[in-house]
């Protein structure tokens, strides 16, 4: 991914994709629903990863508040 922060909201997004010790990432192991893209800016779609953070509010909540 192009940047450590989250397209989202902005804080870090502690992406591992491709840089722990097998490569992986916390968010290999989860779905995230298509309408979360919608909340991500164009020009950042499929660059920049969205933080466990986001993720886990718009599940919950069905929707994300920005800072």
């Amino acid at each position: 991914m192009t940047t450590k922060y989250c397209p989202i909201c902005g804080e870090e997004n502690k992406c591992m994709s491709g840089g722990g010790k097998h490569g992986n990432c916390w968010c290999d192991a989860v779905t995230f629903p298509p309408e979360i893209f919608e909340l991500v800016p164009l020009e950042y779609r499929r660059k920049d990863c969205i933080c466990q953070k986001c993720l886990t509010s718009f599940i919950e909540k069905g929707e994300i508040r920005k800072v």
